[in-house]
């Protein structure tokens, strides 16, 4: 069975301003009756009148007020200024601003069991009062520990980076920053519902392998790095040798035979191909010689 979730209803206060005024002539008449011997009215009206002005409060902007009657919620006073309200309630007042949560780096295991150091900045902000104080014991800690769940949970339903033979589409820690976000703030306002409390923003400040495996994987990327820039290269070779074999046939500046050719293109693959200034050596005699 379901519980009942304790929802934020709005509490009509009174014109701080005017009950003020109010408490105070209640305090100057009845020091006036007690100067003039009228115990019995003057009494009366200056315990009114410390009632009344004992019911003042201040609320400033992005700021409300939590009331309660001997431990009954009455209601959230989200009004700004000077307001009044029965002096018997308790008035507990809550920031509504947006805050910031820097976690620190924390070490999980990823998609495929690497470990890596993770840490997030979440931008949140209470939105239902009610929820904050009546649904959880303290939302700060609440939020703080939540975050730290969340971002465990994310971090090990994706890869750090792409692996040998992985879809280039996939979304990964490194390269798919905007959606690993997204799918935190959604994990975040998920675990958050129950205490009133809205996410704003969410993204990594942080992300790298752990240390004792950090100098392996930097020898991968290297090493992948260089077989794909390799690639590139033999790729852009060929199609150079390619055409300058189809401008030799088509303009007949010269007749090669197939030994030839071969020897041509491994000669342009070795000069365009090698990663060092090759030396020319010049033919005094004819090209077959």
């Amino acid at each position: 069975m379901d519980r009942e979730i304790r929802a934020e209803r709005p509490y009509a206060s009174a014109n701080g301003y005017l009950m003020f005024l109010v408490g105070v002539v209640l305090l100057v008449l009845g020091a006036g009756s007690l100067l003039r011997g009228m115990v019995a009215l003057g009494v009366p009206m200056l315990l009114i009148g410390a009632l009344v002005v004992a019911g003042l409060y201040m609320l400033q902007p992005n700021t409300a007020a939590i009331l309660m009657l001997f431990g009954e919620y009455r209601g959230t006073d989200r009004a700004e200024g000077l307001r009044w309200a029965n002096p018997l309630l308790v008035k507990r007042k809550l920031s509504l601003r947006a805050r910031n949560l820097n976690m620190p780096a924390q070490k999980v295991n990823d998609r495929r069991g690497n470990p890596v150091e993770i840490a997030a900045a979440v931008v949140w902000r209470v939105k239902d009062t009610a929820q904050a104080v009546f649904e959880v014991d303290n939302y700060e800690v609440f939020v703080t520990v939540q975050a730290e769940a969340a971002l465990r949970h994310v971090a090990s339903q994706y890869a750090y980076d792409h692996g040998e033979e992985q879809d280039e589409r996939e979304i990964t820690l490194r390269g798919s920053i905007d959606e690993v976000g997204g799918a935190l703030r959604e994990e975040l306002q998920a675990r958050f519902a129950d205490a009133g409390v809205e996410v704003l923003d969410a993204k990594l400040t942080h992300l790298a392998y752990a240390p004792e495996i950090a100098q392996v994987m930097l020898r991968r990327q290297q090493a992948e790095a260089i077989i794909s820039a390799r690639r590139k290269i033999v790729e852009g070779a060929v199609s150079m040798v390619e055409a300058a074999l189809n401008g030799l046939s088509e303009r007949e500046i010269v007749r090669l035979d197939d030994e030839r050719k071969a020897a041509m293109v491994s000669n342009l693959l070795v000069v365009l191909c090698s990663d060092k200034d090759t030396q020319p050596i010049l033919n005094a005699g004819t090209l077959y010689n």
